[in-house]
């Protein structure tokens, strides 16, 4: 079953369980790939990649919502973000521990031959590639940025 199908089955489950929560989150993302179905130049389906990518942008969006209304002293709408995050969460696939980045991102230092912080867009170019939906984009620029010291 693809991640559509999957968040239609779980709107229904939810709408059923009244958890209004998960309700919402769901919803907001099947709207997210109704829109990417639709979109102009679409070839009317959504790939399972698309589909991730579209989830990792939607955990990130969150995410920065939640730091600004932490800022702006608004628990209560954070924790509801952070909340939202925790479902979308469901969908990803698991993210890997610092430690598997570490060694993934040696490898890949080791691969492209690079020598000093001059190579880093060639690092990240392959490892952008290779830990897609694995590892979010920040933590991967950062590990880049320290092995290369």
């Amino acid at each position: 079953m693809n991640l559509f199908d999957q968040i239609s089955e779980d709107i229904k489950a939810a709408m059923l369980a009244k958890d209004k929560l998960k309700l919402e989150a769901l919803r907001s993302v099947k709207k997210e790939f109704l829109e990417a179905k639709t979109a102009k130049g679409g070839s009317g389906e959504l790939t399972n990649d698309a589909a991730t990518k579209i989830l990792q942008k939607m955990v990130k969006q969150r995410k920065d919502s939640a730091e600004i209304y932490s800022q702006q002293q608004r628990p209560e709408l954070a924790e509801k973000e952070l909340e939202e995050v925790k479902v979308i969460e469901t969908y990803l696939p698991a993210q890997m521990s610092p430690e598997e980045l570490e060694a993934a991102l040696k490898d890949i230092i080791a691969e492209a031959g690079a020598a000093g912080p001059q190579d880093m867009g060639k690092v990240m170019g392959l490892a952008t590639k290779k830990l897609a939906g694995k590892a979010e984009g920040r933590a991967i620029s950062e590990k880049v940025k320290q092995l290369l010291q």
